[in-house]
C-alpha cells in the first residue's frame, strides 16, 4: 500500500492530541526518580505507578496480534516488552525509558518538575521529553501503519536508564528469546540540533562519575586559629582538579581519556555546524555576556561529542551561605562527572582517574575516590544506503528539510550493550531534546509539533523499511 504522508500526519497528530498528551500530563505528575536518586523506590511506589499507567494505556490501545510482556526480576526495576508480529521476517527494536532525573532548582514561577504546564506548543515538566513520550510515540507510529506491510516490532521500555541502566543486562540475558535479533534499532532518547529536521545520532559519549573526598581534620576548626597551619581542603581539591583538566581551557590532561576522531565524524560535525552556525550557545539559557569556549562551531560540536570533559555536579562538606561561619572545614567532597569519547573504555578511564587523584596527596591529606557509575560510549556502524534514503525522505516529507547527522554528548548505555550484542544491526538514534529543552535541568519541555513530526518520521521509516530493505 502506498504511503500517504498527509493522511499519516493527520492520523498521528490526532492520536497525539487525543491519546498521548493527556497521559503524558499524568506521567509528569509522578516523581519517578531513577534508582540512583531514590534507593527506596520500591517502598515509595512511584515506579509502580508509572509501570501501571503505561501498562493500562497499552491495554487500551491494542494492535492485532500484539503481546505485552510486563516483566519483573526481584530487586530489579521493571521492564515492559511489547511486540507485534510483522509481514516480514525482520525485527525492529524500539527503545525508550520511563525513569526520571531529580527535580533540580530554578523552575519558572508556576512551573515545576511534577507540575505539567502546556504553553506555546510545549509541555513542561520532568520526564516528558526525557523520555516519557517514547513509548506512546512508538505505539502511535505502529498504529498509523495499519494496512501497510511492516516488520516484526519489539518495543523495549526500561526503568533504570538515568542510573546507567544497571538493571537492563539481566533482562537482556533472560529474555533474549523474546527480543530476537533486530536488524534495525530505533532509540527515541536522543537529541536534535534544531526543530527543523530529523536528526540522527551517530555516536554517544561514555560516562564515569565519582565522589572525591578530601579530609584534613576530624572536626572543623576556627578559621582564624587554624588557617595558615592547617591546609585548606578546598585548596587541595583545587590542586587535584588541576591534575585532571586545564583551568583556562577545560582540556582534559589525561591522554588515556582521549581518542582519535574519525574522519567521517569530523565531516559530519562540519556539516552540522553549517546548519547550526553560531546558534549553539543559544540552545542554553546563557547569561547575556557569556561566550562559548571556541568561535568555531565545528570545534564546539567535536568538543561535545568526541572529546572528554569534566563537570563538577555536586558537593558536600560546605554549608550554605546563610549558615557559613568563619570555619576551616574538615573536608570537601565533589562529585565529578566525566564524559568520554565514544571509543574510550570507561573502566580503564576509572583506573586512570583513581590513580591520578590518589597519587602523592598534597600535604598528606586523606583522599578517597568512590566511583558511582560507568558506561562506555558508542559509535554507530556505517549507515546502510536504504536507511539513509528512508531517513532523508522522511525528513523532507515531514519537516521540509533534509536529515542531519551528529554525535550526542550524552550517554545511552543500552546502545553500547546492543552494539556489542548485534554488531550487524542498523541504528536510528533520535529524539526530541532540541535547543533549550533542558533535559536533567529546570524547565524541561517537550516540543509537541516536533514530537508529532518525529513520530510520523518513525512510521514512515518503518513502512519504507519493508520496501527498501527486503
Amino acid at each position: 500500500m502506498t504511503i500517504h504522508p498527509d493522511a499519516l500526519r493527520l492520523s498521528i497528530d490526532d492520536f497525539w492530541d487525543r491519546e498521548i498528551l493527556p497521559t503524558l500530563i499524568d506521567y509528569i505528575k509522578i516523581p519517578n526518580l531513577s534508582v540512583a536518586f531514590d534507593p527506596d523506590w520500591q517502598a515509595n511506589g512511584h515506579m509502580e505507578r508509572v509501570r501501571r499507567l503505561a501498562a493500562e494505556w497499552l491495554h487500551r490501545h491494542p494492535i492485532p496480534g500484539w503481546t505485552l510482556h510486563d516483566l519483573g526480576i526481584p530487586g530489579r526495576t521493571p521492564l515492559l516488552l511489547w511486540h507485534v508480529p510483522g509481514d516480514l521476517d525482520k525485527t525492529v527494536l524500539i527503545y525508550g525509558h520511563l525513569d526520571k532525573q531529580p527535580e533540580m532548582e530554578g523552575w519558572h514561577e508556576g512551573f515545576g518538575p511534577w507540575t505539567p504546564v502546556l504553553k506555546d506548543d510545549k509541555l513542561y515538566g520532568r520526564g516528558g521529553a526525557d523520555d516519557g513520550y517514547a513509548l506512546f510515540a512508538a505505539i502511535a507510529a505502529v498504529n498509523a501503519l495499519e494496512g501497510h506491510k511492516r516488520p516484526r516490532i519489539v518495543i523495549l521500555i526500561e526503568f533504570s536508564e538515568e542510573s546507567g541502566s544497571p538493571d537492563l543486562p539481566p533482562y537482556l540475558e533472560r529474555y533474549a528469546h523474546l527480543i530476537g535479533k533486530p536488524e534495525l534499532v530505533i532509540a527515541l532518547d536522543s537529541g536534535a540540533g534544531d526543530y527543523e529536521r530529523l536528526w540522527s545520532t551517530t555516536s554517544l559519549r561514555g560516562l564515569v562519575s565519582c565522589i572525591v573526598d578530601v579530609k584534613v581534620l576530624t572536626e572543623s576548626a576556627h578559621s582564624g586559629i587554624a588557617s595558615g597551619i592547617v591546609p585548606s581542603s578546598m585548596r587541595i581539591m583545587r590542586q587535584l582538579l588541576e591534575r585532571l583538566d586545564e583551568t583556562a581551557t577545560g582540556a582534559i590532561r589525561l591522554p588515556e581519556l582521549h581518542a582519535e576522531i574519525p574522519v567521517q565524524r569530523r565531516e559530519q560535525a562540519q556539516a552540522a555546524a553549517a546548519i547550526l552556525g553560531g546558534r549553539l550557545l543559544e540552545s542554553f539559557s546563557a547569561v547575556p555576556t557569556l561566550r562559548p569556549v571556541s568561535d568555531d562551531p565545528a570545534e564546539l560540536l567535536l568538543n561535545n561529542t568526541w572529546r572528554p570533559t569534566l563537570s563538577v555536579v555536586g558537593q558536600d562538606g560546605m554549608p550554605p551561605l546563610k549558615s557559613a561561619g568563619n570555619v576551616l572545614r574538615a573536608h570537601t567532597a565533589f562529585k565529578l562527572s566525566f564524559r568520554l569519547p565514544p571509543t574510550v573504555d570507561s573502566l580503564k578511564a576509572q583506573d586512570v582517574v583513581r590513580r591520578v587523584l590518589t597519587a602523592d596527596p598534597p600535604y598528606g591529606a586523606e583522599i578517597s575516590v568512590e566511583f558511582e557509575q560507568a558506561g562506555t560510549g558508542w559509535d554507530a556502524p556505517a549507515l546502510a544506503p536504504w536507511l539513509e534514503q528512508a531517513t532523508s525522505e522522511a525528513s523532507q516529507t515531514f519537516y521540509g528539510h533534509d536529515a542531519a547527522y551528529l554525535g550526542l554528548g550524552g550517554s545511552i548505555p543500552f546502545m553500547g550493550m546492543l552494539g556489542e550484542q548485534f554488531p550487524e544491526a542498523q541504528f536510528l538514534i533520535t529524539g526530541v531534546l532540541g535547543p533549550k529543552s533542558n533535559a536533567h535541568g529546570p524547565n524541561e519541555f517537550l516540543h509537541i509539533p516536533y514530537a508529532k513530526k518525529l513520530t510520523a518520521c518513525v512510521a514512515y521509516i518503518l513502512a519504507r523499511y519493508s520496501e527498501l530493505a527486503s
